[in-house]
């Protein structure tokens, strides 16, 4: 009989509510996690208190957000829903199976998932998950998943939230390496059941919306927190800040110690440890925020997506999950291909070589509102077939792919579409 893959592992799994002194000494650490990074908690209602299964559902603001939603509901015992690759990665799959997290293949269909939670709450267990599928990319929150409405409505418990304030400025996508300031999570109520039981599933999403809408740039105007950059906050910044807002030229940025400037025009701009903008010498030009400039990003792929004729190409690596075994330290992937990935209004395409055989697919822009991204902004990935694949494109210019598949999945009317909440506090 040959050895079962990870795949046929992780199928056969059957999540219940983790263990209590197993999670007591996993809330332990986190606790002391906590302290390192100056997380205060402010309670508006205790998940705690509350009788039987919850869910609870969070802003997500960083890789990290466990120390920041777990705590707020102890002693209930949260069975976390997590990135289906992560189960991929020692020694975080050790973790996960210890704490009972439940895999999900992100931006996908997955009926595995979806049975593993209804099966946790029918035994008393209580879920967290974070509604927007991935940790913000650029500070702020993205609009929540379509469906989600729909299974806490189905799922019929009480529902609370956390609000992160700090945590992406703390773990920022663009590097990897923590700069401490102070977290703030307040808790409060979103739902109770018989709230759920009352309102369609779009209006639970559009309440999700406004709840959970954050702007780690805005709030720090107020709070004033300063971030260890040791000096270096530009670092790799030109990763998620790739076009530059006076000549409009992109991936053309150089970073050195806490500045940007532009290859081209020269247009120098500075960022201090309270991630603040502010242009440097006569002519240049910069956004109020970080988060604005990704915004004229976003505003920048909208039009190239909308123009007649649109199509956009580029050579990418191909990386895959390993059969058996795992992977280790910064890796998400096995790299074993390469090709060419290309997107226009039909949808997002590739051709190439995986595993030494050919490989060719196309999946329609109206089933691919967006990419994962596992770690920094350097790759990215989506299922194929229920396949993970991971692409590493030759320019580095992954958040402009990302951004144009999700204005294009918007512009052909796919599901996923923006709101209109402003960012804020």
């Amino acid at each position: 009989m040959s050895k079962a893959s990870n795949s046929e592992k992780l199928s056969r799994r059957r999540e219940h509510s983790p263990n209590p002194v197993l999670y007591w000494i996993l809330m332990q650490v986190v606790r002391v996690l906590n302290r390192s990074v100056n997380t205060s908690f402010s309670f508006k209602a205790r998940p705690g208190d509350e009788d039987g299964p919850i869910v609870l559902v969070s802003n997500h603001a960083s890789r990290m957000d466990y120390l920041f939603t777990a705590p707020a509901c102890y002693p209930k015992r949260l069975n976390y829903v997590v990135g289906y690759n992560e189960f991929y990665r020692f020694p975080t799959n050790i973790l996960l199976k210890i704490a009972q997290v439940i895999p999900k293949k992100n931006f996908t269909p997955d009926v595995h998932c979806i049975r593993s939670v209804r099966r946790v709450v029918d035994e008393g267990g209580s879920i967290c998950f974070m509604p927007e599928g991935m940790s913000s990319i650029t500070g702020m929150c993205q609009p929540v998943m379509p469906g989600t409405g729909k299974l806490v409505k189905s799922l019929g418990c009480p529902v609370y939230y956390t609000k992160i304030s700090g945590g992406y400025l703390t773990f920022t996508k663009h590097i990897i390496r923590q700069r401490t300031g102070r977290i703030e999570v307040v808790v409060d109520k979103m739902f109770s059941p018989e709230e759920l039981a009352k309102l369609s599933e779009e209006q639970i999403e559009d309440r999700m919306n406004e709840l959970l809408a954050h702007d780690d740039y805005i709030w720090n105007e107020s709070a004033g927190v300063s971030f260890d950059g040791k000096g270096q906050m530009a670092e790799k910044l030109d990763t998620l800040l790739y076009l530059c807002p006076k000549c409009g030229k992109t991936y053309d940025m150089v970073c050195e110690g806490n500045t940007m400037r532009c290859r081209s025009c020269g247009n120098t701009v500075q960022l201090d440890e309270c991630y603040r903008l502010s242009p440097v010498g006569d002519g240049s030009v910069s956004p109020a925020r970080v988060s604005d400039w990704t915004l004229l990003e976003r505003d920048r792929a909208a039009s190239e997506v909308s123009a007649e004729g649109f199509s956009f190409s580029e050579k990418v690596r191909v990386g895959i999950l390993p059969e058996h075994g795992n992977l280790s330290g910064d890796s998400t992937a096995v790299i074993c291909g390469d090709g060419t990935l290309s997107l226009d209004r039909s949808g997002l395409s590739f051709e190439g070589i995986l595993e030494d055989l050919p490989l060719k697919f196309r999946i329609p822009s109206t089933a691919l509102p967006t990419f994962g991204m596992c770690t920094d902004i350097s790759r990215f990935y989506t299922f194929v077939k229920g396949r993970f694949l991971e692409f590493y494109p030759e320019k580095g210019d992954a958040l402009r792919w990302m951004h144009l598949v999700e204005e294009m999945h918007r512009a052909v009317g796919g599901k996923w579409q923006a709101v209109p909440y402003r960012h804020h506090s």
